[in-house]
């Protein structure tokens, strides 16, 4: 968890910096996940940090939906693709985006548990909310039930995506699928800007992927054959 308080210090630095910079200027970053989704997870914890700590954050919007394959049945009850528990922490995620809706402080809490996921941790998840500094809002909104009714506007949102998603990750930018070529969003978010409002940041993330993409086999690996979670429906 110390690389994830290490996160959080230096995206705040960066971020109250770069505060000048107009909402026109945002590009927007959508997610459409699944709390247990291995690869969701992998993408969240690994991948999207690199816009927090470069400041790149600023000049995004950036959208978390965490409902993914997940489907309603006829009598309204949700069904997940990794089960209830699934649909539990896809519920406390919303809940988190609704109870701390600035960025920095929902992402943390989702950052969190997601690691915990990767780490096979997920009885901590709870703890996250100690670790990140926040209160038991999130907790509450889900055991009186708004967390079912958040998902359920999470469902209506990812049903009317076009073209459909057929897995999560599902990335978006500008209402622009990248569908298997996800992993390389920077890419797509930069060239968002146009050539003269480019953030400094871009430089910079796309300078350390392209380091990554030459020292890690495993990226050309995904990129040829990614990693995701198909919907079943």
């Amino acid at each position: 968890m110390a690389s994830y308080q290490r996160l959080c210090i230096t995206s705040c630095t960066i971020f109250f910096c770069l505060l000048s910079l107009s909402s026109s200027q945002k590009v927007t970053l959508s997610l459409y996940y699944e709390a247990l989704c291995p690869f969701c997870a992998e993408f969240i914890v690994n991948r999207l940090p690199k816009i927090f700590e470069t400041g790149l954050i600023s000049s995004i919007d950036l959208q978390l939906v965490p409902w993914g394959n997940a489907a309603i049945r006829p009598d309204g009850t949700i069904l997940c693709q990794h089960g209830e528990a699934e649909c539990a922490l896809n519920a406390i995620h919303a809940c988190a985006i609704n109870a701390y809706p600035d960025v920095m402080k929902h992402f943390g809490y989702i950052y969190c548990t997601e690691q915990l996921v990767l780490e096979n941790k997920l009885e901590k998840w709870a703890d996250c909310l100690e670790m990140v500094g926040l209160s038991r809002a999130a907790v509450d909104c889900y055991i009186n039930g708004y967390g079912n009714q958040l998902e359920q506007r999470y469902a209506e949102e990812t049903s009317e995506l076009y073209p459909a998603h057929r897995f999560v990750p599902w990335v978006v930018v500008n209402n622009l699928p990248l569908q298997e070529n996800y992993q390389n969003f920077v890419m797509y978010v930069c060239n968002a800007y146009g050539s003269n409002q480019v953030p400094e940041a871009c430089r910079i993330l796309n300078s350390s992927v392209e380091t990554l993409s030459r020292s890690n086999s495993s990226v050309e690996k995904l990129s040829n054959s990614p990693q995701v979670c198909y919907s079943n429906h």
